[in-house]
């Protein structure tokens, strides 16, 4: 089989043009728009799917340059998330970052009691059983990587291959199930018509979508990588001061963000042009890593999934459904914000953070704009759910192994 390296801005065109022919299949088949599939999920996925046929026809594998690029815009887009968090909204969001907080933990906790239950029912080995549980759902691919060995070490023979693959399929998921949950949602509660924050948020952007200008636009990119140094710097400081706490470098990111607004805020001007600009910035690089993650994914590993695990995968799609419905949506305020965030949590629920924010920013598109949604869930999703994860699959680790 011949093996194609594929260099940086070569991988970052391919994006690109995803994102491109993700909109031109949006315009094609309205279904996709309708359930607010977002454009680059369409293209990515397509081009995955082609580039799995060529692997596994043994004719040509594609070896992608992506990492730096990915780094770089998710970390942007996470600079934008913080400075689009102002002292209102961080007042606002308090209470639903404790509620939220807890809902992220207790599907973590009902992601792993299936995964053991189904797979203790249909003889697997538990260790191997609990990859496809909320360390790769609720982990993604970051935390299967790092269990996967753990668990082998453990007994679990063949785990991280399991992990790896329960993290492909639930990005995926994740990536179709968010709109269709949303906009089911907005359309059965009549949220778009009801919502208190239609007019907040309309009424703010629409008058200063039009002076949106080159100067702002250039002061915005420059706060943003403003922010994404302030925030490299916050990382290297806790690795020194905090060495035992592991904090992502892109939330730290998102820090820096909302130090940046909060000192913009005190200077007592309006900043909502340049505001609207950074928001506009945030989208494009949001964009751009969803379709980099979508198009470099390897769907061949999806193959090595026996039935005990799929079975286990397509309960695990039940249950995630009806918790965002039926619990996350409730106890978030059955409001437009509560179903934005139910969008949210079903996005990270299956894997990642950045399916979150593509799948809510589609369902934003179509409706309109929820400034809280956006802040609390990359918050819970890209920080505080990493840690509470960590030790809720530390402990079913554990019990796995008295299963043994």
């Amino acid at each position: 089989m011949i093996n194609l390296e594929v260099g940086m801005f070569q991988t970052l065109a391919i994006a690109v043009l995803a994102i491109y022919f993700g909109d031109y299949m949006r315009d094609k088949f309205s279904v996709l728009k309708r359930y607010c599939i977002p454009s680059p999920v369409v293209g990515g996925t397509i081009f995955a799917v082609v580039t799995t046929i060529f692997f596994s026809s043994g004719l040509l594998g594609f070896k992608f340059d992506y990492t730096t690029m990915n780094t770089f815009f998710y970390n942007v887009f996470f600079a934008a998330t913080g400075l689009a968090a102002s002292l209102s909204l961080l007042k606002k969001g308090g209470k639903l970052v404790i509620i939220f907080t807890i809902l992220a933990a207790l599907l973590a906790f009902l992601q792993n009691v299936l995964a053991l239950g189904v797979g203790a029912a249909m003889g697997m080995n538990p260790l191997v059983a609990l990859m496809a549980g909320s360390v790769p759902l609720t982990g993604g691919h970051g935390n299967a990587a790092s269990f996967g060995p753990l668990a082998e070490s453990m007994g679990g023979t063949g785990a991280l291959e399991v992990a790896i693959a329960a993290a492909t399929f639930g990005l995926i998921a994740g990536c179709i199930m968010g709109g269709p949950l949303g906009r089911r949602l907005i359309q059965k509660y009549g949220l778009n018509s009801t919502s208190a924050q239609i007019e907040a948020d309309e009424g703010a952007t629409s008058t200063v979508k039009a002076l949106v200008n080159s100067k702002r636009a250039h002061k915005a990119v420059f706060i943003l990588l403003l922010a994404c140094g302030l925030g490299q710097t916050l990382f290297a400081l806790c690795k020194v001061l905090l060495p035992s706490v592991h904090l992502p470098i892109h939330v730290m990111s998102m820090f820096g963000g909302i130090i940046l607004r909060l000192i913009l805020d005190a200077k007592k001007q309006n900043h909502d042009e340049l505001y609207q600009s950074i928001d506009i910035v945030g989208g494009i690089s949001l964009s751009i890593f969803v379709s980099l993650s979508i198009v470099t994914m390897k769907l061949w590993q999806l193959a090595d999934l026996a039935l005990p695990l799929i079975t286990i995968l397509a309960l695990q799609l039940v249950l995630i459904y009806l918790f965002c419905v039926y619990i996350t949506f409730r106890a978030c305020g059955k409001n437009y914000d509560a179903a934005i965030i139910s969008v949210g949590h079903s996005g990270f629920g299956l894997g990642a953070v950045p399916v979150s924010m593509a799948t809510m920013s589609a369902v934003c598109a179509q409706y309109h704009y929820s400034r809280i949604a956006f802040f609390v869930v990359p918050l819970i999703g890209g920080f505080i759910s990493n840690i509470t994860n960590a030790v809720i699959i530390t402990a079913f680790l554990n019990v796995a192994k008295g299963m043994l």
